[in-house]
């Protein structure tokens, strides 16, 4: 099968929908973030632009809409989590994707920066903020990972704007 190409020039003529159309074509596991607000509140959101960035330090990053009301949670907080979500767990992704309710019925604690940590995920990795930089409508958050922990299971994944679990 041909690819078909599509110009990314400039911004009056760019078609938005096809580009993200283009890089949904990416699978990617599926996340929430969580912090807490400057009230002490906790927030979380789900995200699915994260990824390792370096082994020595340890660090990871996130991507999050500049507009997001929460990005000074997670901006000007001592730290936040990063949950790796297993496939059983898409109602979680709905929930934090939202604009409802999140924490009802979520179990959580807190580590050492105070941020939620949410129970049975696949994976938490709590983080303090290492630098924040622009990217376009979004920022790049970057955090070096103080402590994790794991569980085994299958994760949730997000491709072609639909949840799914891998498939061998």
């Amino acid at each position: 099968m041909a690819l078909t190409a599509t110009s990314a020039g400039p911004k009056d003529s760019f078609d938005e929908r096809a580009f993200r159309d283009a890089v949904g074509r990416f699978a990617t596991g599926v996340t929430i973030v969580t912090a807490r607000d400057a009230t002490g509140a906790p927030v979380g959101v789900t995200i699915n632009s994260f990824t390792s960035l370096s082994l020595d330090p340890p660090l990871v990053l996130f991507c999050l809409d500049r507009r997001s009301r929460y990005l000074p949670a997670f901006r000007d907080g001592p730290g936040f989590v990063v949950h790796v979500l297993a496939v059983e767990q898409r109602e979680w992704a709905m929930r934090f994707a939202s604009r409802g309710e999140r924490w009802t019925g979520i179990e959580y604690c807190d580590w050492e920066t105070g941020a939620p940590v949410i129970e049975d995920c696949l994976t938490a990795l709590e983080c303090r903020l290492e630098a924040v930089h622009e990217g376009g409508d979004h920022a790049i958050l970057i955090g070096r990972v103080l402590r994790f922990a794991t569980r085994d299971g299958a994760p949730l994944t997000y491709h072609r704007g639909r949840y799914s679990a891998l498939s061998d």
